[in-house]
């Protein structure tokens, strides 16, 4: 078989520059077809355009291709991966110039479009024109900024324009609900979800694909409590404290997200209060897990986070009775990560205040004591002889006498 002219591009080749450890590879290969590729012993696998894994490392080799607009959405292109096609070719119809550049087999970079320099620079700047075609790039770019602003990256201004002129065009209403989930959960994942949060809301499309946290922003909160005073503010920093307790964690970073809801829905009349948040934050929290099509997991986890946050910030006022009946909502004896989860959530609710980032959560300790307590309660510790109804009423007060002794708590 003759050589193949093939690149190693995209996130490994940035990553690789940026001096962090690269992930997953991918090629590019020049001047072959999907005949050619085959008979070489590459395995087809991609469905909208021709993209091959390796038969020995199984690493992903896509063909060099360009791509044209033919309608409206992300899936609005016409594919050419014509051998002729170069790889600067290729590489022009990349989203930003940090991700348009290659390395050759001699280790040299590819570099068409200036990329090394904006990673150097720390900017995060589009190709060419041809960006505006994919409404999904604006979410990209933000996600992009949730993994890379601590590194000190911006959104150029001409790119940050070229974003507001697709959201001011309507084409984000066509993104599929699958996919601004999935950039959703790669966010909130990241180091700095906030720089998400932030760049989207920046450019408009925040209202577009997140109205119900876009509402967040300008309504203010008690000073005494929140010296950020701006919830869209709080939520950001809660976010922010949410990725720092459990780093990677989607679970805790979409219950981090949506926890405080209700406060976009607080009258007038009644601000700087929110009084019933917490409630109120359920219906919209429900209505926008049903349009982006958000796992059960996610949902179930978000919605008790929403529902019970205040609950557990006061928890060293409850009695004993009452803190069972919580982790009962919680669904906390059957499944006990759902306390450990609900108590980093409330950790960082707590600790994403300005200045307040360092302060201890004791609550947190004593939910925890709480639920290990009532959870050592085992149905052979009941008196003997009971049925039905009588058995579940004994496990309650076996387990209300537990966290009393273990607390201190009152009955």
């Amino acid at each position: 078989m003759k050589c193949m002219k093939t690149y190693l591009i995209g996130g490994a080749v940035r990553d690789r520059l940026l001096g962090l450890e690269p992930g997953d590879r991918d090629w590019v290969v020049v001047g072959e077809t999907q005949e050619s590729m085959q008979a070489a012993g590459f395995k087809p696998v991609g469905r909208d355009f021709p993209v091959f894994l390796h038969p020995d490392s199984g690493e992903e080799y896509a063909l060099a291709r360009t791509e044209r607009k033919s309608g409206r959405g992300y899936r609005g292109f016409v594919v050419d991966a014509d051998p002729s096609v170069t790889l600067e070719e290729d590489l022009g119809r990349r989203d930003f110039t940090i991700n348009a550049i290659a390395l050759d087999p001699d280790g040299g970079l590819v570099d068409p479009f200036g990329g090394a320099r904006d990673i150097e620079a720390r900017v995060l700047r589009h190709v060419g024109d041809a960006f505006v075609e994919d409404p999904l790039r604006v979410l990209r770019a933000a996600r992009f900024m949730a993994r890379f602003g601590s590194l000190g990256f911006r959104v150029a201004d001409e790119t940050m324009a070229l974003m507001r002129q697709m959201v001011d065009s309507g084409e984000l209403a066509e993104l599929v609900p699958e996919r601004v989930w999935q950039e959703l959960r790669r966010a909130i994942a990241s180091e700095r979800p906030s720089a998400f949060l932030r760049t989207l809301h920046d450019c408009g499309a925040l209202a577009v694909v997140l109205p119900e946290v876009d509402a967040l922003y300008g309504v203010p909160q008690r000073a005494e409590y929140h010296p950020e005073i701006d919830t869209g503010v709080h939520v950001e920093m809660v976010c922010d404290m949410a990725a720092m307790l459990a780093p990677g964690d989607d679970l805790i970073g979409f219950a981090a997200l949506t926890h405080d809801l209700g406060k976009a829905l607080t009258p007038e009349d009644v601000l700087p209060k929110h009084i019933g948040h917490e409630q109120g934050g359920v219906a919209p929290l429900r209505q926008l897990c049903d349009r982006l099509k958000v796992p059960t997991a996610h949902r179930q986890l978000a919605v008790t986070c929403c529902r019970e946050h205040l609950n557990v910030h006061r928890f060293d006022e409850l009695r004993a009775s009452t803190a069972v009946k919580l982790i009962e909502r919680c669904d906390g004896f059957r499944k006990p990560e759902r306390i450990d989860q609900l108590a980093i959530v409330c950790e960082a609710d707590k600790r994403g205040r300005a200045g307040l980032q360092d302060q201890p959560y004791p609550q947190g300790e004593l939910l925890h004591a709480a639920h290990a307590a009532a959870s050592a309660v085992r149905a052979a510790d009941l008196p003997e002889g009971l049925e039905g109804p009588a058995i579940g009423e004994a496990m309650r007060r076996a387990r209300v006498r537990a966290v009393v002794e273990a607390t201190g708590k009152k009955p």
